[in-house]
């Protein structure tokens, strides 16, 4: 039997991962049913679940991605531009539209919740990493401990990816974000 190569599995795991975003952003984490994701991304159950456990760890595993994505951004230019991102960009991050069913599987099965924490980790220390940078270099305002800043931007992304999830206007977001990155600056008077 030959030996598939090291290329072509990297590549079959990038077309499951494809398909599987679209079909989670097009029918929810329920509603991405196997039959759903055989038929996005046009392989058979066997070769989706050769490379992923199950749809759990599929789905973990974009999340994973993800996070690591968005903690190489926040670590570089903010978390602020991670969010600026997701407007500028929304097809490319629409399966967080899942983010209510996360919510509620993460309130209901205790391993999820980890794995899902564990996953977010990543980004939390790049940012929280930034923003000590950003203190130290006297741009941040020193009034807020760091920790309650990362906590404020994490409920603020949560903010726009609900509201992109719900199909709402996403016009004024850009000057609401503009407005994030004024509060969390060194006012003025304490320059």
């Amino acid at each position: 039997m030959p030996k598939v190569s090291d290329d072509r599995l990297a590549a079959r795991r990038r077309e499951i991962l494809d398909g599987a975003r679209h079909c989670f952003a097009e029918f929810g984490y329920e509603g991405a049913t196997v039959k759903r994701l055989e038929e996005t991304t046009g392989l058979s159950r066997g070769a989706i679940f050769h490379h992923f456990k199950d749809k759990e760890a599929l789905f973990l595993a974009l999340a994973r991605e993800d996070a690591e994505r968005m903690a190489d951004v926040a670590a570089q230019e903010g978390l602020v531009q991670v969010m600026r991102d997701i407007l500028a960009r929304p097809k490319d991050f629409d399966w967080l539209s899942t983010r209510l069913e996360i919510v509620r599987k993460m309130r209901s099965d205790p391993n999820f919740r980890r794995a899902w924490e564990e996953q977010s980790a990543d980004r939390e220390r790049a940012t929280f990493a930034r923003l000590e940078r950003k203190r130290q270099a006297g741009s941040l305002r020193s009034d807020v401990p760091p920790e309650v800043l990362v906590t404020y931007l994490d409920v603020i992304l949560d903010g726009i990816v609900t509201r992109l999830a719900s199909g709402q206007s996403t016009d004024d977001l850009h000057a609401v974000l503009d407005l994030v990155e004024q509060s969390v600056r060194k006012p003025r008077a304490e320059s």
